[in-house]
């Protein structure tokens, strides 16, 4: 059977490695809330990862000056991680040569408004390859269920998580990203009806690989992932993990699962 396997993240704001409340993220000029800030680099991270044999891990720059940090962790670890924040048809092919595995895409597959361009997200899968393309569909809770939200999650647009959309989004890339963003960074428990439903989707879908992030803060719920997906959607842990300063989820114990 398949296992549910925990994927690390390197989250970079300012150019270090941090936790941040998903929700507080803007551009209004206003710090966001940060619940860890690392004295350790990039590289650091990396090469613990790469240490512990953290395959399909993800490196997200979270706004502007996180190049220089994100180049230092995919140096560190060639092909081990994947890239987000900031990537398009523009600098997509400069990112794998920086080393990483596959890149991520959010915000380029959409107008300005919000409006999906799936002939965007046709030309880049083209261009890269499929497999080398993660989609973040990280969304929010909206009146239709859940639906995909852009700009480091400050704006929603008219693409909503349902089966048709992730069945007809699934032919373009290798897997999916989905942060639960209104639980992003709280440590108060995972969205538990969106990875229900997300299981129920790949279980149906051939085990098309997923990884969930937002609010996982105890192995109750991890286990709760592995039974509702047949280990086939794996996840993130952040602010919970004592990696990252938390106190409900050792590094080590999800090391040992994986």
């Amino acid at each position: 059977m398949a296992i549910s396997k925990f994927r690390p993240c390197i989250d970079l704001h300012g150019g270090k490695v941090k936790q941040i409340v998903g929700g507080t993220l803007n551009d209004d000029g206003t710090a966001p809330t940060e619940n860890f800030v690392s004295e350790k680099s990039p590289r650091e991270f990396a090469e613990q990862f790469q240490a512990d044999n953290l395959q399909g891990g993800h490196v997200i720059k979270l706004g502007p000056g996180n190049e220089e940090a994100a180049r230092e962790a995919l140096g560190a670890w060639k092909g081990g991680l994947q890239i987000g924040g900031g990537i398009n048809r523009e600098n997509a092919t400069e990112w794998l040569e920086a080393g990483a595995s596959h890149i991520i895409v959010t915000s380029t597959i959409f107008g300005k408004d919000g409006t999906f361009l799936e002939n965007v997200l046709q030309e880049l899968s083209r261009e890269v390859g499929g497999d080398k393309l993660v989609l973040d569909l990280s969304c929010k809770t909206t009146d239709t269920g859940w639906t995909v939200a852009m700009n480091r999650w400050q704006t929603l647009t008219d693409l909503h998580i349902t089966t048709q959309s992730l069945t007809h989004l699934s032919q373009y890339c290798a897997e999916f990203l989905i942060h639960a963003a209104d639980v992003e960074g709280l440590c108060g428990g995972m969205d538990a009806e969106l990875v229900k439903w997300l299981g129920e989707w790949t279980r149906v879908n051939d085990g098309f690989p997923i990884t969930y992030a937002g609010g996982i803060s105890s192995m109750t719920e991890i286990e709760t992932i592995q039974k509702q997906s047949g280990g086939h959607i794996d996840y993130t842990v952040g602010s919970a993990l004592d990696l990252f300063g938390g106190s409900a989820l050792s590094y080590r114990d999800l090391v040992a699962r994986s």
